[in-house]
């Protein structure tokens, strides 16, 4: 069962983010192999919320934890709030897991 983390920026942060992104980005094509899905939180419109979302594919919490502490963006305070949850599998692009 995969770990979903989910990110919340502080605020007035953009400036911090769009520094440390080539970095983050670089990071994410890293661990490739173990995001079952990420991206960053958006409004409708399309702008940025200040946050993300990714969706990690392992059985260990601790290997959760160090991969968000790994994370450019950890590493440079941008984030207020980090929340780590198993994530039971139910449809994966369209295939039912249960």
């Amino acid at each position: 069962m995969p770990y979903v983390i989910e990110t919340w920026d502080k605020p007035g942060s953009q400036a911090l983010r769009a520094e440390h992104r080539p970095a983050h980005l670089a990071f994410l094509a890293e661990h490739a192999k173990k995001l079952l899905a990420c991206g960053a939180k958006l409004h409708d419109d399309g702008s940025d919320l200040g946050g993300g979302i990714y969706v990690l594919d392992t059985e260990d919490r601790a290997e959760a934890e160090a991969f968000i502490a790994a994370d450019p963006f950890t590493k440079a305070e941008l984030f207020e709030r980090v929340s780590i949850v198993r994530q039971r599998r139910a449809y994966v692009g369209g295939v039912c897991l249960l």
